[in-house]
């Protein structure tokens, strides 16, 4: 495939893609040594749709998603952003120019991304961690930083923990903190890595409840999760992963009630 060069330019524009698609991931390999974990991604995510991402352990979910904002560098394929090219795959062992590690800096700016461990700064308050993004990134004064954090710990309910160390937070806070530091950036895409797979129920529950509300707003989300229930009501589009191909795709019904090939039976079925 034809190398193409990103530009940090065309990640600024508002614009959608054709068709309405805003990120388009077209024929994605990637291998660690001789294991080859994804063998050809090609999907289209249109604005303001809500993914989920589903398939037993080791099918290749997180890497991709990791892929998706060069988390990881694939070998094969490209991304493409608002219909832009954002991103290319590069030879196993490419150590990328410092124009390439700005690109991706300014590719994580508009697809963000929440893992499963929180990753906060220990050393910070809420409110700067949720700050830091604007601040240095961004490069916004203090005060436009602190109305951006301020705006959104409201919208994920902890404006009240803001003068607080992530310490002293429930696990559901932090992560609720987390995204609130993802979504300062404003992107234009939310990336959902097991976000809740180290919360109990009622924690969980709380995650939840901001990730609904993002989608209300019209928030564009790819969400890997072994929640089965979550992703059935949240999704309006259901990919199921396995081998490190994308085995099956459409809506939660087909797939969860059709279970249209033989590993979603047994898939749920363990689930």
């Amino acid at each position: 495939m034809e190398r193409m060069q990103p530009s940090a330019q065309t990640l600024e524009s508002p614009a959608t893609g054709r068709d309405g698609l805003i990120l388009e991931a077209q024929g994605i390999k990637k291998s660690f040594g001789a294991k080859q974990v994804l063998k050809g991604i090609n999907l289209s995510v249109k604005r303001a749709e809500v993914l989920t991402i589903l398939g037993p352990n080791g099918c290749g979910k997180s890497t991709f998603l990791r892929c998706l904002n060069l988390l990881e560098q694939y070998q094969d394929g490209r991304v493409l952003l608002n219909g832009a090219v954002v991103s290319t795959g590069r030879p196993e062992g490419y150590f990328p120019t410092r124009n390439e590690q700005t690109q991706a800096q300014h590719l994580r700016r508009h697809v963000g991304m929440v893992f499963q461990r929180f990753n906060l700064f220990p050393h910070l308050s809420v409110i700067e961690n949720v700050m830091s993004g604007p601040r240095f990134v961004l490069k916004q004064s203090y005060e436009e930083a602190r109305a951006i954090a301020e705006a959104t710990l409201k919208k994920v309910g902890l404006w009240e923990k803001h003068p607080c160390d992530p310490a002293t937070l429930s696990g559901g806070q932090q992560q609720r903190v987390a995204i609130a530091r993802s979504l300062a950036m404003k992107p234009d895409v939310m990336l959902f890595d097991e976000a809740t797979s180290a919360l109990d129920p009622v924690l969980t529950k709380e995650v939840f409840k901001v990730i609904r509300d993002l989608a209300a707003d019209g928030m564009t989300m790819l969400l890997v999760t072994h929640d089965m229930d979550f992703a059935r009501d949240i999704a309006d589009r259901t990919v199921f992963m396995d081998g490190g191909v994308i085995a099956a795709e459409g809506t939660p019904e087909y797939i969860f009630d059709q279970q249209p090939i033989p590993a979603i039976r047994k898939f749920l079925e363990k689930g």
